[in-house]
């Protein structure tokens, strides 16, 4: 990592701390008296293809639910009532900002996957995790809710792993190869502004997100695979 993007990372990390310090603390006491303990959950997932790490969010699942990395229509049953709220606003992965002052994770970057994705195609992630996984990336902006859509309609972890390993990750992969070959501050603010936009605008662009996704044109940027 550039040291002028691990210095943007840390100089923002800390200032969303600051900001979130008392809404957090109140979410933590909201949490605690609706859905008791566990608060949170540490997930493992890979930051290089050799090296993994512990990923923390607030917990929206009931407890003892695989913490996987991929929820489908199969696990729509154990999200709590105040994990939908979570999801919806991102608020469970606020934690992760601890990620990123450990240097774990950066602000922008492809979402880090489970080890079991990084084993089934290592061409693939060896050319994703050139960029240090982050709390939010390019694709996490664009196809995020299209992936959404996808899964919700798998009924059992068996359908949902299909359907993530066919349509999703070959399509993040192109994105996340677009984000490499233009990558830079002025792009990382970018998509943080079109994160940001996509909290507060969420019902308008569900609903352009309701679309076909069109993904003509990025095959050139996509690893090869099988």
């Amino acid at each position: 990592m550039k040291p002028g993007k691990r210095l943007f990372d840390l100089f923002g990390a800390a200032v969303l701390v600051l900001v979130l310090a008392l809404p957090f603390a109140a979410l933590l006491a909201v949490l605690l008296a609706a859905q008791g303990r566990p608060l949170f959950y540490a997930a493992e997932r890979m930051g290089a293809p050799d090296r993994a790490f512990r990923l923390w969010k607030l917990r929206s699942m009931a407890v003892g639910t695989p913490a996987d990395g991929v929820s489908g229509g199969d696990k729509a049953q154990r999200i709590t009532p105040l994990g939908h709220l979570l999801r919806r606003t991102r608020a469970d992965e606020i934690p992760q900002l601890w990620n990123v002052l450990k240097g774990d994770m950066s602000l922008v970057g492809p979402r880090p996957p489970a080890r079991r994705h990084v084993e089934r195609f290592p061409e693939v992630y060896a050319k994703i995790l050139r960029a240090r996984p982050g709390l939010t990336g390019l694709a996490s902006v664009i196809y995020f809710r299209h992936e959404e859509r996808l899964l919700a309609h798998c009924r059992t972890a068996e359908e949902t792993e299909a359907v993530y390993a066919r349509r999703c990750i070959p399509a993040k992969a192109r994105l996340e190869m677009i984000y490499q070959s233009h990558a830079g501050i002025r792009l990382d603010l970018a998509i943080l502004g079109m994160t940001l936009q996509r909290l507060l605008w969420r019902p308008a662009l569900q609903r352009r997100a309701s679309r076909p996704l069109p993904m003509e044109g990025l095959a050139d940027h996509a690893p090869k695979y099988g």
